[in-house]
């Protein structure tokens, strides 16, 4: 039987602080979150390696452990924060985000993978957070405004819709597909304004609702 408590030990250990991971909160996190439980069955011996997985025929996937920290990272999500967690599948990335803030709103367009990250937050015991089923790129305006926006994906632009539902001060990171790479974004609200800056290249699956069908591209 795997040791999982052991691998996301080392996950943490040789994946996520080599990679200059140094927020405390989101380390802590990533060790208490069984990520093995939001993988596939037959892939969870893999789970703490830092690949992404597949988690339906549509191509939604998990991201590896490494760039998915980097991006939350980047947000600087506080525990006062209310987070919109847009393309969540399975789960994983609500649940490390409800360590980290007040509460989290997660949006997916796949039904199953919506029921199935119900039931396992209710599973870990994890209150602060809701996955909803809806178009990705439209997010959550009942909800909103928010205090940070996570693109749990490569999106070819960020849709305007998700940005108008940013608070004043808000964060929204994102993975812009730019030629043959991909390059973290935070965009910043302030007024009406909307400033964005690049931080650094990295890979992650493309966020996508139909097998071969970009979600984000105008």
């Amino acid at each position: 039987m795997e040791n999982f408590e052991r691998a996301r030990q080392q996950m943490v250990d040789t994946q996520l602080r080599t990679a200059s991971i140094t927020d405390s909160a989101l380390l802590a996190a990533m060790e208490r979150v069984p990520r093995e439980r939001f993988v596939p069955e037959a892939r969870r011996p893999l789970a703490y390696v830092d690949v992404s997985h597949e988690l339906n025929d549509t191509g939604r996937a998990l991201a590896a452990p490494m760039p998915f920290a980097r991006l939350v990272q980047l947000a600087e999500v506080t525990p006062n924060d209310v987070v919109l967690d847009v393309g969540c599948g399975s789960g994983y990335s609500t649940a490390v985000l409800a360590n980290l803030a007040s509460a989290v709103v997660a949006l997916d367009d796949d039904a199953a993978l919506v029921e199935q990250a119900n039931d396992l937050l209710a599973e870990l015991d994890i209150g602060n957070a809701a996955v909803l089923a809806g178009d990705l790129t439209a997010g959550v305006a009942s909800e909103a405004p928010f205090d940070v926006i996570v693109l749990e994906g490569a999106v070819d632009e960020v849709p305007p819709q998700l940005l108008k539902q940013l608070r004043d001060d808000g964060r929204l990171v994102a993975m812009a597909i730019e030629g043959a790479t991909c390059t973290a974004r935070v965009y910043v609200k302030t007024g009406n304004d909307i400033a964005m800056r690049r931080s650094y290249n990295a890979t992650m699956p493309r966020l996508v609702s139909t097998k071969g069908r970009p979600e984000f591209a105008f």
